[in-house]
């Protein structure tokens, strides 16, 4: 597997056109699949990156496309994506030849006693009234599921439908896809401010030109916040780091996307596991963040103790950094085009312990590689998918929170529709931008 770099070669490379009909800014999972969704209906798009198409979290994530778990808004949306997934999939297969390791291997949470399963009683009130089936599992049945001379896991929750596919090829796939229907995709090309004209959009500043537009999708993940500022655009935004890791390929443990004991693990195509810790993410504060704390604190407190506060050796550019810029200046994304964090190593010798404990099958398999990413998460856990009241042509999406991967492809549909003032399908209240100004009471969802 190869993690993409500023070092990554550019794959994506056209001449700025002078005007396009939509501009789509950030070049992940999001954008990527509202340019497809657009193209299909014959609009014109350009897409532009600061760095390289899915260079952060949209290649860095665990790859896991689960119903599993998600908040109730989400869940209908969540379903329909996972039927794009398999379109997608297929399609990409048949034109390019590409496996993008698209499976429906089923997500499975194991837990230590029925007080941890209790924890999931929220998620199975609704979950059957979509039609999703979503099962308990007791001791004996999580042992038939799970291949390991361990017993720790006493009941769990198995939602067979659920699949997996390969974040590293997966949207770069999709992007070449695009490309075959004339979306213009340009790596290296930040869009440094939103051009408007009596309060509308009339084109995007890039690093190398103008580009006359009249529609812009800002989905920059955890870009976003900084570059709606400049238009005056509010967005709380909290920026967390996890670290991943990639063994060799080994025996099977289970073939679809699991996680126990602050351990996930997921099959690979290769014939190995991503794995990572679900309770060590590590938070660096910021000017932001400092002005945020009063919104994310309920989050804060649902999810403190997996939080690990570090300072950092780029705090001087975290806390003093300048938050407004011109167009012809040099911006932020110009100097970090792709995010990518060293992974953290007592992260790394804590999921060997509980490797040993739980998954001592897993173990004994060589880690053979690791990254770490930046999760963008809102203070209450779920995406923004919504249109500007105060910038007319503007569309947000974003904030994903670590979700993002799965719920990609039906997000980017959403965003296709709500651009061209058709009907999503979908109830978007709970996704509304205006809920974090329009004094309305934050609904936690999943953390993160």
């Amino acid at each position: 597997m190869h993690i993409i770099s500023s070092k990554s070669p550019i794959q994506f490379d056209k001449a700025l056109p002078a005007a396009v009909d939509v501009v789509i800014i950030g070049a992940g999972i999001i954008g990527i699949t509202t340019a497809w969704f657009l193209a299909k209906q014959g609009i014109k798009v350009l897409v532009c990156d600061k760095g390289r198409v899915a260079g952060e979290q949209s290649s860095r994530n665990w790859g896991w496309i689960r119903q599993q778990g998600r908040d109730e808004a989400e869940l209908p949306i969540m379903m329909d994506s996972l039927k794009i997934w398999q379109d997608l999939s297929k399609e990409i297969a048949k034109v390019q030849g590409v496996d993008i390791g698209f499976r429906r291997e089923g997500s499975l949470y194991c837990c230590e006693n029925e007080a941890e399963l209790a924890n999931h009683d929220r998620f199975f009130s609704f979950s059957k009234q979509y039609g999703l089936e979503s099962l308990r599992l007791n001791q004996k049945q999580i042992q038939k599921q799970i291949n390991s001379a361990q017993q720790q896991w006493q009941c769990g929750i198995y939602t067979p439908s659920d699949a997996r596919a390969e974040p590293s090829l997966a949207v770069n796939a999709i992007a070449q896809a695009c490309y075959g229907l004339n979306v213009d995709i340009i790596e290296n090309c930040a869009v440094r401010t939103i051009s408007t004209a009596n309060g509308s959009i009339d084109g995007v500043f890039t690093e190398h030109g103008f580009v006359k537009c009249s529609t812009v999708l800002c989905s920059g993940g955890a870009w976003s916040s900084a570059l709606l500022y400049q238009n005056g655009l509010h967005l709380p935004q909290l920026t967390v780091k996890a670290s991943v890791y990639r063994t060799d390929k080994t025996p099977l443990v289970f073939n679809g996307n699991a996680a126990g004991s602050g351990l996930s693990f997921r099959r690979r195509v290769d014939g190995g596991y991503t794995i990572a810790m679900t309770d060590y993410l590590e938070v660096f504060p910021s000017a932001q963040s400092i002005r945020e704390l009063r919104a994310f604190l309920p989050l804060l407190r649902v999810a403190h103790k997996k939080l690990k506060f570090r300072i950092g050796t780029d705090w001087k550019e975290r806390f003093l950094s300048s938050r407004g810029w011109a167009k012809n200046d040099t911006t932020p994304f110009e100097k970090n085009r792709v995010l990518n964090p060293i992974p953290t190593h007592p992260s790394q010798q804590r999921m060997k312990k509980i490797l040993n404990d739980r998954l001592p099958e897993l173990s004994n398999s060589a880690i053979i590689q690791s990254w770490a990413g930046m999760i963008d998460t809102t203070p209450d856990a779920v995406p923004v998918m919504d249109s500007s009241d105060d910038v007319k042509g503007l569309f947000i999406a974003t904030g994903f929170s670590g979700h993002g991967f799965g719920i990609g492809p039906a997000a980017g549909k959403i965003m296709a529709a709500l651009i061209q003032g058709n009907d999503s399908g979908h109830d978007l209240s709970r996704f509304r931008f205006s809920r974090f100004s329009d004094g309305s009471p934050l609904k936690l969802g999943p953390s993160i």
